[in-house]
């Protein structure tokens, strides 16, 4: 069998599916004679768990995806995957599928129905869920398999997963690969029951312990699985009972396992099982068997070797950066001026609404979801109204699971639609900070899926909330490669960005300062438009000094300068809009044209994300300044329950008035 010819093999031929089980076998036995030879350094190996990989991606139609991990070559081996490029893959060699970006088997390919694991645990069973929910959402009948080990079945994802697919009867099936051991550690002292599958009933789903060193019995599992999934009656558990006969990888050895282990498990070998069946059976001669391993083998051996004779992979700073992000399309309806001063006025959060229905009005892709947002229209009424205007299958209630919600809406991007994800309060996204640092942004860079989520998050303080309602935690993701962050300080920014963010094929984190929402009015045109990321405005002409701030310090600047104004001093106020990108192009003319500069923002001073605006403009604008340049944030501290410590000894609104003074004084 060749590509994806693999397709439901034909279980009554056990010749076939005998070569295609060794062929995993063959590239462990490769793998780990190089090791010995010192040729490479390190090999995740899944010496004898090669039946459950191969099986379950022979027991699967085409359609449907697989999200393997480590010791899954089988998975990759059985779907068609040439074999040259994917050694030069794990040989980080040029020619493989990466361009040495990533390790291993730590990519996607598309055209084969495979989604690329993370090295963190569990993190790709929340993806399952989103894939799930998209062939339900069309009624694709496709189905997602994904594998966890039994240690990463204590992982948070791994539960947030199970519940969501529970709940909303995806057809997903989580393949637990129990193979005795975590890293050292042995089930035993990291799982409280004997049977991992019994877990099932917890989040109503079946749950069947299987024989994973026996190819047929997993075939068998995985269709009658997929088969309940596509009827519509939901997940299912699939613990696989294996032994890992190798360290975790292979430089760790295996002296922490009783030497009986490894004489019980042998003794089940899947490949010496399965030959023995097929030769019972009739369906081959020991002469067939052996032909077929030694064919294999040489294949296996060339193909090795010339992955290991390539050149290690080279590019340039260029394509690098280049690779970050996918490449986003041009801004639609440009919004002049004129057309924003003759717009009728709006509150912040009526913007907000208005934007997220219209983006919804225009693309049957984009659906959202969050916690609270259908029946009650969110915790700050943004979504009111729109589950009767577009129905459950695009408002959706989650459970409470910000990694497995965030995890979901990868896996509804992989699969084409345009996820907007609620966040309750921007303090909880750190729930979910895993998903989106390590999952949304590097997916791009790593293998080039693009993955157009967008991340709605109420944000800062100012409504004496206490220190777990009231962060203002933007800075956090400015850091991220892979990553765009959007901060509007207007009701009109807010509607053209948010309509932006809906748009680009980049994962975008979208803040939303909900001490903004029913305070602050201001003119919003009724037709959409979207307002192009990294493209700040100025909000006040001025000469004496620079502001530059942010979603609801540009309030308090422009507060200031009103203040400064009737002293004689006219500041210029820029409001940067967006943090990654941001303007620097704008803000280093502003700099230069007044000499001085003053970074306010509302997070604490301390590694916000004002430091890194300062130190752009002391490093290119040097020469012009008359004054170093100045910072205001909150205090290094948790933000205080009480409105009146809030506002009078944390609040960078209260720093300001002084440092504006020893600015315009120096």
């Amino acid at each position: 069998m060749t590509g994806m010819e693999q397709a439901a093999a034909n279980p009554d031929d056990l010749l076939a599916i005998y070569e295609r089980l060794y062929v995993p076998r063959a590239i462990e036995e490769k793998m780990l004679r190089l090791v010995r030879q010192g040729r490479i350094s390190k090999w995740f190996s899944g010496y004898g768990q090669e039946a459950i990989a191969t099986g379950c991606a022979l027991a699967l139609e085409e359609r449907d995806y697989v999200l393997p991990m480590h010791r899954n070559t089988g998975v990759w081996t059985a779907r068609g995957v040439p074999l040259r490029p994917l050694f030069c893959q794990l040989m980080g060699r040029d020619g493989g599928f990466t361009g040495g970006r990533d390790r291993t088997y730590h990519f996607g390919l598309p055209a084969r129905r495979i989604v690329g694991m993370i090295s963190h645990m569990a993190a790709m069973l929340p993806v399952a869920c989103g894939l799930g929910l998209a062939s339900q959402l069309r009624d694709a009948g496709f189905v997602a398999l994904c594998f966890a080990g039994d240690g990463g079945t204590r992982e948070g994802d791994f539960h947030e997963a199970a519940s969501l697919a529970g709940l909303w009867k995806l057809p997903v099936l989580f393949v637990v690969e129990n193979n005795g051991y975590g890293l050292s550690t042995p089930v035993e002292e990291a799982v409280p029951i004997q049977d991992i599958a019994d877990a099932a009933a917890g989040y109503g789903m079946s749950g069947m312990v299987v024989d994973g060193n026996d190819i047929l019995e997993v075939m068998r599992a995985v269709r009658r699985a997929a088969d309940r999934a596509r009827r519509g009656d939901g997940p299912s558990l699939l613990e696989m009972k294996t032994f890992r006969m190798r360290g975790h990888e292979e430089a760790s050895g295996t002296a922490y396992v009783p030497d009986a282990l490894f004489a019980e498990w042998a003794a089940r070998d899947p490949v010496a099982r399965l030959a023995r069946r097929a030769l019972d059976a009739g369906h081959a001669t020991e002469a067939e068997l052996k032909a077929a391993e030694r064919r294999i083998a040489r294949q296996v051996e060339e193909d090795v070797e010339y992955a290991l004779a390539q050149p290690a992979p080279e590019s340039t700073l260029e394509a690098e950066r280049a690779g970050v992000f996918a490449p986003a399309p041009a801004a639609r309806a440009p919004l002049s001026a004129s057309d924003r001063d003759a717009a009728p006025t709006k509150r912040y959060i009526d913007a907000v609404s208005e934007g997220l229905r219209q983006a919804m009005e225009a693309d049957d892709s984009v659906l959202l979801l969050g916690q609270d947002i259908a029946e009650y229209g969110g915790v700050f009424k943004v979504t009111k109204g729109f589950l009767e205007a577009f129905g459950p299958d695009r408002v959706r209630n989650t459970p409470i699971i910000e990694s497995g919600a965030v995890g979901a809406c990868m896996g509804l991007a992989i699969e084409g639609f345009r996820p907007v994800l609620e966040i309750q309060y921007a303090d909880f996204i750190a729930c979910g900070f895993n998903q989106i640092v390590n999952n949304l942004a590097t997916t791009h860079y790593r293998w080039g899926q693009a993955l157009p989520v967008t991340i709605r998050a109420p944000i800062g303080g100012g409504i004496g909330a206490g220190p777990f309602h009231s962060q203002s935690s933007e800075a956090w993701f400015c850091h991220i490669p892979g990553l765009k962050v959007a901060f509007p300080a207007t009701p009109c920014d807010a509607k053209g960005l948010l309509a932006r963010a809906i748009r680009d094929p980049n994962p975008v984190l979208f803040f939303e300062h909900k001490r903004l929402y029913r305070s602050l009015k201001g003119p919003v045109p009724d037709t959409p438009y979207e307002i192009p990321f990294g493209k700040a405005r100025i909000a006040r002409e001025g000469a004496a000094a620079t502001v530059i701030s942010w979603g609801g310090g540009v309030s308090w600047a422009l507060e200031a300068a009103e203040a400064w104004a009737a002293e004689g001093y006219e500041l210029e106020v820029v409001d940067l809009r967006t943090l990654a990108p941001w303007d620097v192009e704008t803000t280093l003319a502003s700099v230069r044209k007044t000499s001085r500069a003053l970074v306010l923002h509302e997070a604490p001073l301390c590694g916000g994300f004002g430091g890194e605006v300062a130190s752009r403009i002391a490093q290119e604008a040097f020469g012009h300044l008359d004054a170093p340049p100045m910072r205001v944030g909150a205090e290094s501290t948790p933000i205080p329950f009480s409105a009146s410590l809030e506002a009078t000894l944390y609040s960078a609104r209260a720093k300001l008035s002084e440092a504006l003074h020893a600015l315009l004084s120096y």
